[in-house]
């Protein structure tokens, strides 16, 4: 809706309703894209803050269109909306939450949003009302997904330029940085306590502090910028907040696909700076080597030099970290680990169930802003003679995230190298996820547990059972897995982290969801007992004691964001087809054999067609168990499904089993996948189906759909389940018994007797994970030697490496003296 402003000098989606263009707007719907047709739609300049001309809106072919903008459900517009979708939360209880905590208790939630968003009370709350659909959106600004930047002067050492732009290949943009402090705030306070406002043209920006990770030479930052309006700055300063730097950034930028490269002058240092930035480490390290730029690199901010160049002194960040030890009446304050088992339900508070819902913040208004500081305290027997002291709360995935990064920067700085991160927790919680975040941010590998299994016991799918780990091939890295936190892997490890929710929340929702349409109830206890029937016994007594607990409250199931896009098709091509489709430089091919198994639990109302929805599907592949809990939604040819399989063990099958879930159907397959990163074919030949089937899938929805158009698949695409398509191929006169097909009972028993007989061996005594326990002090102990001699090696070489150094300059001076 911004390109639908009037005035020349309007402001952002928040402005004045008066100066929205609805006339255009409506006309561009009702009398165009509803019809079907395409339509010409208004063009803006918000540099140049005037209207620039019009451009073509074409029509979907979904036959969908979106209106987004803060006045997309207003009355003018509600009766064209089929759909109306409410969103609050995100950075804007996040700015509330920030401007609460630094005026105090002196004004009302109602006065700081007058102040704030002095439009939203007024003109847009009373029409979110009359939204279909509400949404409280937790999320804010996220290390998930962080871009990377290098950043030195543009100039080398002899005055010439290091990378030179080609005028009709650049873009230049210009931008006002203005840095607000807090009123009552110090002269000293730590500029990350400070709010950013960019102007750019008639839009402001604004973001929440100095959010930023320094590793190395990188400046690691969060997606973490939003626009607000003129009239949110106006409100700031009235509030008492004061600008205190202000600057002019002018950048000169070309864009190279996963990669910008920006000249970026600021006007009070009279310097222009080189800035490689963008979503892959990797990328922007090679780049930056491909162009011979070897630094010396800058890691402090603008705001940072500006600062010094004036002889302000500031407390900077990052990391903002305690590395001083704690004294004896220090530790006291220190609370006992909290349990992290997640509750069924979250009970809000009462000052959150007084406010309306739109804007009532979703978590706790202290935690959106102020994270914890790590601090330090004694320990004879670790391997430093010092240790983290653990934060008695529990965070979210993206501040775990954050706080995992600071504390390895702290260990390195106090404990130096090496640091050995290990993070423990259930099945499908969410710690791969986050080592490989952390490690990407970090730049280092991971290794998980699952790849330190004994042969046999994996042959037995003991994936669950503490003695199938062979410990005396583990090393030190970052790593992961279930039994991380085990205290006989533990007391080798620098930084422990317990992680609890994610899919494996889901699963036991989903159960209870399943036995509340049956018509009965279960506690989550008794799932967890049943299902996971190791977890409360070996895995979560040692999560309480690890030095950072997150809940991950991102579901990978229920997210559209880690979803593929499927295309299948029935139409036979050759392997010369697949080739010239994909990357022949980079594709690799493998083959799977693969079982699935449809659960569905007795007594759920049923239509009396078998779908998948109603089911849930266990997939047996390469000795491994993977449960898929949602049905893919179908849009037009594409089959858009959840890009995770949450990987399980016998035992929890087993359990499904035990619950009262029973095998009703099942597949049997062999696939021929081909890949080469970007686009995956897979070939399936269904037993018993004469003609194979083929899918296109990729997380890019048109390059898949191009695939599909240069393997001319048009036409023959279908969005039927293989479930649905075995079931349709089995004899119309085939009895049915209890919602099996009897051409397939016999083999369907044979299935479930195989896994009750793998996850049932778990319940013995013989497959206790303390079975082994007196055997592996051996093989702890030759870890423990090894981790030593790593750092006595670490030392020897920093000694050796300071002689040379030391002879080097040495020598020259003499040289300089004697010349």
């Amino acid at each position: 809706m911004e390109d639908y402003r009037t005035g020349a000098d309007g402001d952002d989606g928040s402005s004045d309703v008066d100066a929205i263009d609805f006339g255009t707007l409506v006309c561009n719907l009702q009398q165009d894209l509803v019809k079907g047709k395409d339509t010409m739609m208004p063009l803006v300049d918000f540099q140049e803050k005037k209207h620039t001309g019009w451009r073509q809106l074409k029509v979907s072919s979904s036959g969908v269109v979106i209106v987004d903008g803060a006045y997309a459900l207003h009355s003018t517009l509600r009766s064209l909306l089929d759909i109306r979708v409410a969103v609050v939360g995100g950075v804007h209880f996040s700015l509330l939450s920030k401007v609460q905590h630094d005026i105090g208790d002196s004004c009302s939630l109602d006065y700081l949003i007058d102040s704030i968003f002095p439009l939203f009370r007024k003109h847009i709350e009373p029409d979110l009302h009359h939204a279909q659909i509400r949404i409280d959106n937790s999320f804010v600004c996220s290390f998930r997904e962080p871009y990377y930047k290098l950043k030195c002067k543009n100039e080398s050492s002899d005055g010439k330029k290091l990378y030179s732009f080609e005028q009709n290949k650049a873009e230049t943009e210009n931008f006002i940085e203005m840095y607000l402090r807090p009123p009552f705030a110090s002269e000293e306070m730590k500029i990350d306590d400070w709010i950013k406002v960019r102007q750019s043209g008639i839009r402001y920006y604004l973001s929440l502090g100095d959010q930023r990770i320094v590793d190395k030479y990188f400046i690691i930052r969060p997606k973490a910028e939003f626009e607000v309006g003129r009239t949110t700055l106006g409100g700031l300063l009235a509030l008492g907040y004061s600008v205190v730097v202000s600057f002019k950034r002018t950048c000169t930028s070309v864009n190279r696909d996963q990669l910008l490269i920006v000249a970026e002058t600021i006007d009070t240092l009279n310097k222009t700076f080189l800035v490689l930035k963008g979503p892959s480490r990797k990328i922007v390290a090679a780049e930056a080597s491909k162009l011979g730029i070897k630094g010396p690199w800058i890691t402090k901010s603008y705001l940072e030099m500006i600062l010094e160049s004036k002889g302000v002194p500031r407390l900077n960040t990052p990391p903002p970290v305690f590395s001083t030890l704690l004294t004896e009446s220090q530790e006291k304050k220190i609370a006992a680990p909290k349990p992290i088992c997640v509750s069924a339900e979250k009970i809000r508070n009462l000052y959150e169930l007084m406010q309306p819902w739109t804007r009532s913040p979703p978590k706790k208004l202290e935690q959106e802003y102020v994270l914890a500081k790590w601090q330090f305290i004694p320990d004879s027997s670790s391997r430093s003679n010092i240790q983290l002291a653990p934060l008695p709360d529990s965070y979210d995935l993206d501040r775990g995230l954050l706080l995992s990064v600071q504390a390895i920067q702290a260990l390195l700085e106090n404990k130096g190298y090496p640091v050995i991160v290990g993070i423990g927790g259930p099945s499908g919680s969410g710690k791969t996820s986050l080592a490989q975040k952390m490690a990407n941010i970090i730049g280092c590998e991971v290794i998980s547990l699952e790849s330190y299994y004994k042969p046999e016991q994996v042959r037995d799918y003991k994936y669950d059972d503490y003695s199938s780990l062979d410990i005396d091939l583990l090393t030190e890295v970052i790593f992961e897995g279930v039994y991380t936190l085990h205290p006989d892997i533990r007391k080798l490890l620098d930084f422990w982290i317990a992680v609890v929710g994610g899919v494996h929340s889901h699963l036991i929702a989903r159960i209870q969801r399943d036995k509340s349409r049956a018509g009965f109830s279960i506690s989550q206890t008794e799932i967890m007992t049943t299902v996971f029937p190791l977890f409360q016994q070996y895995i979560e007594p040692h999560l309480v004691h690890a030095h950072l607990k997150v809940q991950n409250d991102f579901d990978p199931v229920l997210s559209p964001e880690s979803s593929l896009f499927v295309l299948k098709s029935r139409k036979q091509v050759t392997y010369q087809d697949i080739l010239e489709v994909l990357d022949a430089s980079k594709v690799c091919s493998s083959v799977q054999n693969f079982t699935d198994v449809y659960l569905r639990l007795a007594g759920v109302p049923s239509n009396g067609q078998l779908t998948e929805g109603e089911c849930i599907r266990v997939r047996i592949c390469e000795g491994r168990f993977a449960l898929l809990i949602r049905e893919p939604i179908r849009e037009g040819n594409f089959i858009i499904q959840p890009k995770v399989d949450f990987d399980i063990s016998a035992s929890t099958v087993s359990g499904l089993l035990k619950l009262g879930y029973q095998a009703v159907a099942y597949i049997e397959a062999s696939a021929v996948i081909y890949q080469d990163g970007k686009i995956l074919i897979e070939v399936d030949h269904l037993q018993g189906m004469a003609i194979p089937y083929l899918q296109i899938k990729g997380t890019n929805k048109d390059m898949v759909s191009s695939a599909g158009s240069a393997l001319s698949l048009h036409g023959s695409y279908t969005t039927k389940s293989y479930l649905q398509i075995i079931l349709e191929s089995l004899p119309a006169d085939d009895n049915v018994s209890v919602g099996i097909h009897n051409q397939q009972a016999a083999r369907i028993q044979e299935l479930v007797e195989f896994i009750q007989s793998q996850g049932g061996s778990f319940n013995s005594d013989s497959s206790s994970p303390m079975r082994e326990m007196s055997s592996t002090d051996s093989v702890l102990d030759d870890m423990q030697s090894r981790i030593r001699k790593l750092e006595r090696w670490n030392t020897v070489n920093m000694v050796l490496w300071t002689i040379l150094l030391s002879a080097i300059v040495g020598y020259s001076l003499y040289q300089k003296k004697r010349h």
